[in-house]
């Protein structure tokens, strides 16, 4: 098993969770109280997303010694993400474009397989005893009387001293510019699905790891060009490029680099796309790994502001609602769930520096 830097001896520092009274909430000093029926559940941080980024949330505020700490998942498992976007066998990354992440936090890992790096987060929820609420997809987040109410698809709300929006941005994954229409939606894939397709024409677009590693895959048994916008490769890891251009040596891969496409058509039961500067070409289906979009009306209706295309948050991940943090893809400024690991680590700080003194 590769190296984590998971703490156990710390495990002593987690109290089971218990509702909260209003006139107990920890962050009663800056005028935050909860607004919550005595029936209401209560949490003193609520974490939307069960993935890196939200366990690390819970780890390290169990390992602070916070208390009250609920996770909820929309999926019926934790990393959703590396579930459904990545195939078996699939390596799960620490770097970035060549760089390493230096780990801020509890948690910290090599690349390693797709299945080990699930146990290990298996595993860490388990000795960590975090408290998540699978097939919770939270549809809503209100200032409350200076708190937060969090309402819940199965009709649950929850009460929240505070709120740590972590869902990620590749369970929504980033469509192209051009419109796909209906009559070709059932050959358009944006994940690897369970079966794959046979001695098919494929065009896969995108230009990292993803598309990289998906043609590669789907080239063993299929026809695929790669296509990408820019004329080279430069957010691929080394170990991908390596072996893409080995799979490229073989006549089932090839690349096609440097030509956006402008529109895709029906044509008959293929697909017709057409590129800048005139050619056309059809495919039996199309896999898109353009990576993933902010939920941005989610955020917006929570409350947080934007400059640009960036939520605005302080360097811990909080936003200009007191109370109410971004961690992971959201915020981090690498694409590495080291990174979001670093992000959990530092919004959690912060929280813990806000509580009153003895709160836990």
């Amino acid at each position: 098993m590769p190296e984590h830097q998971v703490l156990a001896e710390h495990m002593h520092l987690f109290a089971p969770r218990r509702c909260i009274r209003k006139e107990e909430n920890p962050l009663s000093h800056t005028g935050i109280f909860l607004a919550s029926a005595e029936d209401m559940e209560t949490a003193r941080i609520a974490v939307i997303g069960a993935g890196p980024a939200g366990i690390a949330v819970g780890v390290e505020a169990a390992r602070a010694g916070i208390s009250g700490t609920i996770l909820f998942e929309k999926a019926g498992h934790p990393c959703d993400t590396v579930v459904s976007l990545y195939r078996v066998g699939k390596r799960v990354d620490s770097i970035y474009r060549k760089v390493a992440v230096v780990p801020r936090g509890t948690l910290s890992f090599k690349s390693e397989t797709r299945e080990s790096f699930l146990a290990w987060m298996d595993k860490t929820i388990g000795d960590y005893r975090l408290d998540v609420r699978y097939g919770h997809e939270v549809l809503s987040i209100k200032q409350e009387a200076g708190g937060f109410l969090l309402s819940c698809g199965n009709d649950d709300t929850v009460a929240a001293s505070v709120v740590v929006i972590a869902i990620g941005i590749f369970g929504r994954p980033a469509r192209p510019s051009y419109g796909i229409p209906r009559d070709v939606q059932g050959r358009i894939y944006f994940s690897i699905p369970d079966k794959l397709p046979e001695n098919k024409e494929i065009l896969v677009v995108g230009g990292g790891d993803s598309a990289a590693e998906a043609a590669c895959h789907l080239s063993r048994m299929n026809r695929v060009t790669l296509s990408y916008r820019r004329s080279e490769f430069f957010r691929i890891n080394e170990p991908n490029l390596c072996t893409l251009n080995q799979c490229c040596s073989f006549e089932n891969l090839k690349t096609r680099l440097g030509v956006d496409i402008i529109a895709i058509a029906p044509d008959g039961e293929r697909i017709r796309v057409s590129y800048h500067g005139g050619e056309e070409v059809s495919y039996d289906a199309i896999f898109y790994f353009l990576g993933g979009s902010t939920p941005r009306s989610f955020l917006e209706k929570a409350g947080v502001f934007y400059a640009g295309d960036r939520p605005i948050v302080d360097r811990y991940g909080e936003t200009e609602i007191p109370g109410l943090f971004l961690a992971g893809d959201l915020v981090a400024e690498k694409g590495t769930i080291m990174a979001a690991f670093n992000s959990a680590a530092a919004t959690v700080e912060k929280i813990r520096t806000s509580l009153p003194s003895g709160v836990s």
